[in-house]
């Protein structure tokens, strides 16, 4: 089972980067197999880029810090 409040603390550390380039982010869940579905806003929700932010940035991040946590999708 995720905590998800470590994963809520963990989207409050990588919000900073997402709002520096005009986006944020949103927790959407936490499934108990340790999915986490977010959504991305303003520009990182239009962003020809967000796949590569998404997993290479905030699934790594997520996957590092929050012990359970095996991916992170859009939603």
């Amino acid at each position: 089972m995720v905590d998800q409040e470590s994963v809520r603390r963990a989207i409050q550390d990588v919000r900073p980067s997402l709002q520096a380039d005009g986006g944020d982010i949103e927790l959407v869940s936490v499934a108990d197999t340790g999915t986490v579905t977010v959504r991305l806003t303003g520009a990182c929700g239009s962003c020809p880029m967000a796949i590569m932010t998404l997993k290479q940035g905030v699934e790594a991040y997520l996957k590092k810090v929050v012990p359970g946590v095996k991916e992170v999708v859009q939603g």
